[in-house]
Parts: structure tokens; sequence; C-alpha cells
């Protein structure tokens, strides 16, 4: 039975012909579209959250802690709530980065009579301070320790992450949306189409008394099949157009966003690509089957 059934579905296929060929280019542009997407906020996605985990909080101190003091500092800097980690920078280090940074104009910092650079302690917020409402109350506590003259960064860095974070998701909802019903569209139409086409063969098949399930599955394993083979094909042109594009796009993307390759989906991402073609696929049959009832 099933067998007959999906040699309904394939030769409704070939009978179509062009129409067929529409329907899986359509369904191939609609899933590449949203893989391509899906692509982008993914490496987006890691992007933001290498930059989140980059976030530093600096905690300038009044004055440089003895050397017998300062395990005891740490100790009440780690004990702040939303401070993940905490290293001590000496005034020396900081005049030593400094001078790494000018590179060949270090000798200015040579001439200075004395290091004018505070000790400090760079701190990494945990998760619960690197957002927005968390960072302000980590830097407000922080700042009501008794060694601390000021406290820096953070803040106006997470918001801009936390900005971005909701644009991309809102961004990527609306457009999955709007290509996850224009593929539905596509699909729902092209099958309409065929079902045109063998209209007469199935007013006969039911005039013989054929069972309805037999009439209609088909349509069904016509969609499934249309949305499979659109699905295949999308998959293989994301691939080929990350293998030719990721290359030449990766040094750009490593000095803007940080991200040393442009990762690929995941194989959970490509069957779950495979597994939409084919559901927006037997949708496009359902709803085209209704159609030819009406």
């Amino acid at each position: 039975m099933f067998g007959f059934l999906v040699g309904e579905a394939l030769r409704d296929l070939r009978r179509a012909g062009r129409v067929a060929v529409s329907a899986i280019l359509l369904i191939t542009l609609s899933l590449a579209a949203l893989g391509g997407f899906w692509l982008v906020s993914a490496n987006l996605d890691r992007a933001v959250g290498r930059w989140r985990d980059r976030v530093r909080i600096i905690v300038y101190l009044r004055r440089e802690p003895a050397e017998t003091d300062l395990p005891a500092l740490l100790e009440r800097v780690h004990g702040v709530p939303g401070v993940a980690s905490a290293v001590y920078v000496s005034r020396a280090d900081a005049l030593h980065a400094l001078k790494q940074v000018l590179g060949r104009d270090a000798g200015v910092v040579e001439s200075l009579p004395t290091n004018p650079l505070p000790a400090s302690i760079e701190v990494t917020p945990a998760a619960a301070g690197a957002t927005p409402d968390g960072a302000r109350e980590l830097i407000t506590r922080l700042g009501a320790l008794p060694e601390v003259e000021e406290v820096a960064g953070g803040v106006d860095w997470v918001e801009r992450l936390s900005q971005w974070q909701r644009l991309l998701t809102t961004i990527g909802l609306g457009i999955g949306a709007v290509l996850a019903l224009a593929a539905i569209l596509s699909v729902t139409t092209a099958t309409t189409l065929v079902v045109h086409a063998r209209r007469r063969e199935t007013e006969i098949m039911r005039l013989v008394g054929a069972p309805e399930l037999t009439i209609r599955l088909p349509l069904l394993l016509q969609g499934m099949l249309q949305g499979l083979a659109g699905a295949g094909l999308a998959l293989a042109a994301l691939t080929a157009a990350h293998a030719l594009v990721a290359p030449h796009l990766e040094p750009l993307v490593n000095l803007t966003l940080g991200l040393p390759r442009i990762a690929f989906l995941t194989p959970l991402n490509l069957a779950a690509l495979g597994l939409a073609g084919a559901l927006l696929g037997a949708l496009g049959g359902w709803l085209a089957r209704g159609g030819r009832e009406a």
C-alpha cells in the first residue's frame, strides 16, 4: 500500500514536469535564505558571546596595598556578588602594559619623574553581572569598598551588547517567520497546480469507489518529496557557498568581530533544516488538498 502511494506521488511529480521543478526551486530558495540567515545569526551569536566574555570592570585603588594585605583584599572582591574572577594589577605592571601599548613611543614614559598610574583590580563579571542592571549593581558594590578610589568600565559596553542581542533576536524572528510563510505558500501553490493536473483522474477514482485516504495521501507525500528535494538542494547550495565565500571573509570577520573562522551549521542544524523542508512540503500538500476539495 505504502509503495503504491509513493509510486503515485513520484508519478505525479514526473507528470507535473516544469511545475514540480518550479515548486522544488521555490522551496530551495526559501530554505537557502532561511539557512543563510541561520548561519549568519549563529556566527553573530558566537561573536556576542566572545564580546560578553571580554567585558571587564576596572577597580582603581586609593593606594597600592601591601603584599600582606593583598590576599585579604582580593578575597573581599571575590566575595562581592556578581564577580567571577579578579586579577590584581600593580602600578609597575600597569606601567609596563602602557609601554607595550605605546610601542616605539614608550620612551615618553621613561621621561616621567614618577609612575602616575594607580594600582587596580581587573574584575571579570559573572553571568549575573554581565547584564546592564547587574553591571550597575556590581559597580556600586565594588565602589563601596573602602580601598576603592574609582570603578570604570562595564556598563556602556554591556548596554550595547544587550541592545545588539535584542535587535538580532527580533530580526531573526521576523525574517524567520516571513520566510517560513513564503515557503508554505510556495509549496501550497505548486502542489495545487499539480493537483489540478490530475483532477480528472481523481474524480474517476472517486467514482469507482477508491478510499479517500488512497486519493489524498499521494498529495501529502508529493509535498514532502518536494520539500526534501528542495531542502537537499538548499543544503548543497549553503555548503558550496560557505566553502567558497568563508575563506575570503574570515580575515575581515576576525578583524571586526573577533571570530577566527566562520562556523558552518552543525549537523543538528542541517537535520532541522531538512526536517523543516519535509514539514513545509507536507503542510503545502495538506493545504493544496483543501483547495482541491473546495
